[in-house]
């Protein structure tokens, strides 16, 4: 089941308000660079275009399939810093092409990289581990915690389900490292009484899994199924840490 609230899937990677005052000169500036880039552009609607696609990559962490699709004040501030009619950003939409060329030289130019390269994801991994273990966050804040942290280190972001099936993984880790560190400490009858519930779980998973006799489905329940569906497996197989 998703732990994601509405407001965090509608606004995941995409505008869905026009940007504050505060927020435009923080990441809609211009600075020496963005404007070197830029003015190698052929027209203004490529150099417009170019400015929405730096300035929105470094204001949502993403680069959209649709560039032209940021609020008009947002457009408008752009285009004031470059000095030009923002109506110019009509034909840039035009040419999907000139679009992907931007991505890769934005990319190149900015040191941008996809979640899946390098080592950013066990890095994030493990920032999110040391931060679950000792805070006790609940999953949609440390998911809100992980896309800032992506955004500040120049990591474009996964889809949605990408990350929120990382930060239940991580919770899984954490509880059951929680667990072992309780149980350790408990005598013999607080130990059972630390087991019952998981025991009882685990039967309640069972019976709910096996089919009954009644029904056709050509699936049997054995014990390769039960642990191939075990979210703590599964993660296990991605990164371990132990402490």
């Amino acid at each position: 089941m998703s732990f994601l609230t509405t407001r965090q899937e509608g606004s995941y990677g995409r505008y869905t308000v026009e940007p504050s005052p505060e927020q435009l000169a923080r990441y809609f500036y211009l600075d020496d660079l963005d404007k070197r880039l830029i003015h190698t552009r052929r027209g203004d609607q490529n150099r417009l275009g170019f400015a929405l696609q730096v300035t929105t990559v470094r204001f949502l962490g993403t680069l959209l399939a649709d560039p032209t699709d940021v609020p008009r004040v947002a457009i408008t501030y752009v285009a004031a810093r470059l000095s030009m009619d923002s109506l110019s950003l009509e034909t840039y939409s035009r040419r999907t092409t000139t679009h992907n060329e931007h991505v890769a030289q934005i990319r190149r130019a900015y040191g941008y990289e996809n979640f899946g390269d390098g080592t950013q994801r066990f890095r994030l991994l493990l920032w999110l581990y040391e931060r679950a273990w000792l805070s006790g966050e609940r999953p949609s804040v440390l998911f809100d915690l992980a896309t800032a942290w992506l955004v500040e280190r120049k990591v474009l972001l996964p889809v949605p389900t990408v990350l929120e099936r990382l930060v239940t993984g991580v919770r899984e880790r954490v509880n059951l490292r929680l667990y072992r560190v309780l149980s350790n400490l408990a005598d013999g009858a607080q130990r059972a009484r630390l087991e019952q519930p998981l025991a009882s779980r685990d039967r309640y998973t069972a019976d709910n899994a096996r089919p009954s006799p009644q029904s056709s489905h050509p699936h049997k329940w054995c014990g390769a199924c039960e642990g191939s569906k075990s979210p703590h497996s599964r993660f296990h197989r991605g990164w371990t840490v132990e402490r």
